[in-house]
This record gives C-alpha cells, sequence and structure tokens, in this order.
C-alpha cells in the first residue's frame, strides 16, 4: 500500500469503551462512508466510517477543526492517528 493513497484526518482524543465511540479532533473533512486506518503504537486497524456524531446528533459529514463522536470497530487510544484512504 502507497503512502500517496493516505491522508491524516485527525487523532484520538478519548475512548468510551462500554460504546466503542472514540472522540477524534479533525484536522481535515471526513464522511460517513470513507474508509479509515487507525494506527497507534498498539492499534492499527480499517474500517468504513459507519456513524459520527457532534453533541450526540448524527452527522454525514465534519470539517477541519470539529471533534466528533465515531463508532469504531476496535479498541482505540488517546493519540492514535487516524487517516483517510484516498
Amino acid at each position: 500500500m502507497s503512502e500517496e493513497n493516505i491522508v491524516e484526518v485527525g487523532h484520538v482524543t478519548h475512548f468510551f469503551t462500554k460504546i466503542g465511540v472514540a472522540v477524534v479532533e479533525l484536522s481535515a473533512p471526513l464522511a460517513v462512508g470513507d474508509r479509515i486506518l487507525v494506527k497507534g503504537p498498539t492499534t492499527d486497524f480499517e474500517q468504513v466510517v459507519e456513524s459520527m456524531q457532534i453533541e450526540h446528533e448524527d452527522i454525514e459529514r465534519a470539517e477541519a477543526g470539529q471533534s466528533i463522536g465515531l463508532k469504531v470497530v476496535q479498541r482505540v487510544r488517546e493519540k492514535d492517528i487516524v487517516c483517510k484512504k484516498l
């Protein structure tokens, strides 16, 4: 997999274990349906964005600078990097 096809879109600032939701501080836009990679010292997985929220409201797209709740398929940790596959 080549690095040109991946762009960093944010990082994890918190993780809610019971509900499997990561709080992600975005540095680039992200939309439902995007394929993302989550990477960190002990984290490395890929998934499609199926659910995002801001202040408990479902959204289809979020812009850089926003903090979102992102449903994730595996445990993530603070400071893990979130990248979008192009």
